[in-house]
């Protein structure tokens, strides 16, 4: 084992799993890249870069890192944006959109180096499971068309649909470059018709392609084009996949040896290349070296041009941060192994920032990839920076050949993925499970596949964080009943004495007193008899005050003084006495010398200044 933290004797499987990974990440990455305006280039150059990079310094040794759709849809609008600022020019705005992505980068380190990413271990099994079911059902469904051979953007009188739009699209684009240039429109339309004369109908049918393909993306999208594409299925492409399908399953009956996934993925583009199948091939792969593009990002940027884009940048890295530890809880899930969060998010935020230099789009750790990097064999780090290599090396010297991969091969691994990475232990115990933790599980399982992966985990972590709350206040209260001696007494209370049971009432708090407890804590000056005189509060297992905790026993402190009965604190606990002190609760409230360390000092204490004043009560 060396310093990096992988070792060379599962070379075998983090080979072969790294293959795998890389070879499923190749499409995505180029499609990720013209998603974002950049071209297939800027994708395939951040998936060799982050993969890389973030598996030789990152925490999770079966992490596959790349651009993902969550990064990608940020880093498109802040793209647009500035293109936008600078007349459309992308190659004017590159420098500065480099910049931003450093930026995220750098602040990721800075993330990982504060110590945030220990925070993710408090994400609930329901919310992880409601996201591994949902990574699933995306996948699955997203990959319904492909394998079936059905582009929407292809088919004619689906595309012909958004010509209306298309034409809306230009024309507003149009408006606002005259806009910009302080054309006044209502004043004289010439300008305006001239432009727009200029639209040739290849334009036109090109935006109607782009919101034609916007209109069928995600599951919704897919959903909704499904009809049309059963009633065009390309055979042969269904079939393709099917078989892809079959060799995965049926290939591990046989050995798990060799990654089934990559014994179809060489057999299925064997038989299509060798018989010179009618099928669809993935998109075309860019060839040569990316360019470094350090002295456009420090020479010709300055802090103020970044000034505009810092909360951006947080934006992206702290969303980059979620989508990687999220990943990396789901490989501790497959592996049953333990991530170092801080040291994750140190490599993601080393892999963003080596990418920005060569013109990369931003990532994070891939769900997808990594979970077919795991079964696949990947084991170490080496799976993922071979990943990287493999990236690098089509890119270089393979890219005609893997040019040649059938589509519908990588749908058909994709849905076997998607299958296996679904949740099915947390499914089948939702009849058992507690009602609140089955609707946190269903929330972000819906709010994952329908809306943002991200945002679903966020308010699955909000509402989880609730419930907990308001279970834990409930315990706490339940367990902190103020009842008289008489009816509850610790060991060390037994021998109280009889004739002051009527003057003294104990409060044995059991538990932390935070603003879920609170309510029933301030209860306490009215459940207090006239007969009292002086209230005991036993501390010992009060190992957390939080400030609504601290107010709630500042305002009953009050209300007992108001009354005339003294308060006497029993072994407080460091935290809480830094909490009262630093508001005066001691000792204005409670006097230091109505602070003790045991209850046998403060019963000491009580035998000699209460007055015994009223008969005990009889049964």
């Amino acid at each position: 084992m060396n310093r990096f933290g992988f070792d060379f004797k599962h070379l075998k499987g983090d080979f072969f799993g790294g293959l795998t990974a890389g070879i499923v990440a190749l499409p995505l990455a180029l499609a990720f890249g013209v998603s974002s305006g950049l071209g297939p280039s800027a994708g395939l150059y951040g998936a060799i870069f982050i993969s890389f990079f973030a598996a030789l310094f990152g925490g999770t040794n079966t992490q596959i890192s790349g651009p993902t759709a969550p990064m990608t849809a940020v880093s498109m609008v802040i793209i647009a944006g500035i293109v936008a600022a600078n007349e459309g020019d992308v190659s004017k705005a590159l420098p500065l959109i480099l910049a931003v992505f450093l930026l995220s980068g750098l602040i990721q380190i800075g993330l990982g180096l504060i110590g945030i990413g220990k925070y993710i271990k408090y994400i609930p099994y329901p919310v992880v499971s409601g996201f591994m079911t949902a990574i699933g059902v995306i996948i699955i469904i997203t990959q319904l068309l492909p394998t079936i051979g059905y582009y929407p953007k292809e088919d004619m009188e689906y595309v012909n649909k958004f010509k209306p739009f298309a034409e809306e699209v230009i024309l507003d684009n149009i408006l606002k470059d005259e806009a910009g240039e302080g054309i006044l429109v209502l004043e004289d339309f010439r300008e305006t018709i001239k432009r727009a004369e200029q639209v040739t109908e290849v334009e036109i049918m090109d935006e109607s392609k782009t919101l034609a393909a916007k209109e069928a993306s995600g599951i919704l999208g897919a959903l909704k084009v499904l009809p049309r594409g059963l009633k065009q299925i390309n055979w042969l492409e269904l079939i393709i996949a099917l078989c892809t399908i079959f060799i995965i399953y049926g290939f591990k009956r046989i050995t798990k040896a060799v990654p089934s996934t990559l014994v179809a993925l060489i057999v299925m583009s064997a038989i299509a290349i060798g018989f010179n199948l009618d099928y669809r091939p993935i998109e075309q792969i860019p060839s040569g070296l990316p360019k470094l593009y350090a002295a456009e990002i420090f020479g010709g940027i300055s802090i103020g041009d970044l000034m505009p884009y810092i909360f951006t940048a947080i934006t992206l890295s702290l969303l980059g941060a979620i989508d990687s530890l999220l990943t990396s809880v789901v490989a501790d899930n497959m592996t049953k192994t333990k991530h170092k969060p801080n040291q994750e998010l140190i490599g993601q935020g080393i892999g963003n920032s080596i990418a920005a230099f060569f013109g990369g789009i931003p990532g994070a750790g891939a769900t997808i990839r990594t979970v077919v990097n795991i079964n696949s064999g990947g084991k170490t780090k080496l799976s993922g920076m071979i990943a990287g290599v493999l990236l690098m090396m089509i890119l270089l010297l393979l890219g005609p050949l893997a040019s040649k991969i059938p589509a519908a091969v990588l749908a058909g691994i994709l849905i076997t993925v998607g299958i296996g990475v679904m949740d099915y232990k947390g499914l089948r115990a939702i009849p058992y499970m507690p009602r609140p933790e089955v609707a946190i599980l269903l929330i972000v399982l819906v709010l994952s596949s329908f809306w943002n992966l991200v945002y679903a985990v966020g308010i699955g972590l909000v509402i989880a964080s609730l419930m907990f709350m308001k279970k834990i206040g409930d315990l706490t209260a339940q367990k902190s009943d103020v009842k008289p001696l008489a009816e509850e007494a610790w060991d060390d209370e037994i021998d109280f004495p009889t004739t002051l049971k009527e003057e003294v009432f104990i409060k044995h708090i059991k538990g932390p007193l935070f603003f879920g407890s609170t309510s029933d804590f301030q209860a306490l000056a009215n459940q207090i008899p006239a007969t009292a005189s002086d209230v005991v509060i036993r501390l010992e297992r009060m190992s957390y005050l939080d400030q609504s905790g601290l107010y709630a026993m500042e305002d009953v402190l009050n209300d007992l003084a108001r009354k005339g009965i003294r308060v006497s604190f029993v072994k407080v606990q460091q935290q809480p006495l830094y909490m009262l002190e630093r508001i005066d609760i001691i000792p204005d409230l409670v006097p230091e010398d109505r602070i003790f360390e045991d209850f046998n000092s403060c019963l000491t204490w009580i035998k000699a200044n209460v007055e015994d004043k009223y008969p005990p009560q009889t049964a």
